[in-house]
């Protein structure tokens, strides 16, 4: 068939991926400041800060996790666990933004007014945005749309992704950038005391914010290049991804979604 759909996809999932792989990544010693306020850090070097950080992302069962960046609308707000389970939402701006919940193979996706209309344009798009405001859109993951859009609740492949054991995404930097890998001075990143690790290549700035009590959480990471940034905030560890799913009276199957791309000859639900 021929498709109209511009589909929300989440990339920011890759792009996280791809600058926690990066912020990892070994670097020449450099001076760093003393250990006031470092907390547990305090005697560790930025690597092996860096390191434990990174083992701590791979050992999560489960995490929330928020990016943004100035290059682009879109952003993720998204709690997901190594079931494939997810809660959440995918936001392109004034493109739209849908609310997404995966439990196994099912999912449920409620787009918003700006999304039907992005997706229809005139009075079709204005005509669906009424007609299915507050409702989710049900199917599985064996529709192509709903696999690509809850693509972003892999836990796994962000894992394998950061820990440079699966296939490394395309912005990744190479290993052969020289680099330096220092420690910044101890501050709060929303109401939790944190230690910036930060690292410097090929004209960029990575600063990785890691937990100071307790277990070193990488807790927020922010990339600056070129002008722009593009930040990714990890959090609520080992918390269960919320499992309430939507009432049935709340749902259309996707398939009216599906019939409205396909033309609007098949547009009636």
């Amino acid at each position: 068939m021929t498709s109209r759909r511009r589909t929300v996809t989440a990339t920011a999932l890759g792009c996280g991926a791809a600058l926690l792989a990066g912020a990892v990544a070994t670097g020449a010693a450099a001076a760093t400041p003393g250990p006031d306020g470092e907390g547990d850090l305090a005697g560790k070097t930025a690597q092996q800060i860096s390191d434990d950080a990174l083992d701590q992302l791979i050992a999560a069962k489960s995490l929330r996790l928020r990016t943004l960046t100035t290059a682009g609308p879109t952003r993720l707000d998204i709690s997901l666990d190594r079931g494939g389970n997810c809660a959440g939402a995918i936001s392109k701006g004034t493109l739209g933004r849908v609310e997404i919940i995966k439990r196994g193979d099912q999912v449920w996706m409620k787009p918003d007014a700006a999304f039907w209309k992005n997706q229809f344009p005139g009075a079709e798009g204005t005509e669906a945005a009424a007609k299915y405001k507050d409702t989710f859109l049900h199917g599985t993951t064996r529709d192509a749309f709903l696999q690509s859009v809850s693509a972003a609740c892999d836990l796994t492949a962000f894992q394998k992704s950061a820990a440079g054991t699966d296939e490394p995404p395309t912005n990744t930097p190479s290993p052969s950038v020289t680099s330096t890998l220092t420690k910044g001075r101890p501050t709060v990143h929303e109401g939790t005391r944190v230690l910036p690790v930060i690292r410097k290549f090929d004209g960029a700035v990575q600063t990785l914010y890691v937990a100071v009590k307790g277990k070193p959480y990488p807790l927020k990471l922010t990339t600056e290049i070129d002008h722009e940034t593009g930040t990714i905030l990890l959090s609520n560890y080992d918390r269960p991804v919320p499992a309430k799913t939507p009432a049935p009276g709340d749902t259309v199957d996707i398939a009216v979604f599906e019939d409205m791309l396909q033309g609007p000859n098949n547009a009636d639900a």
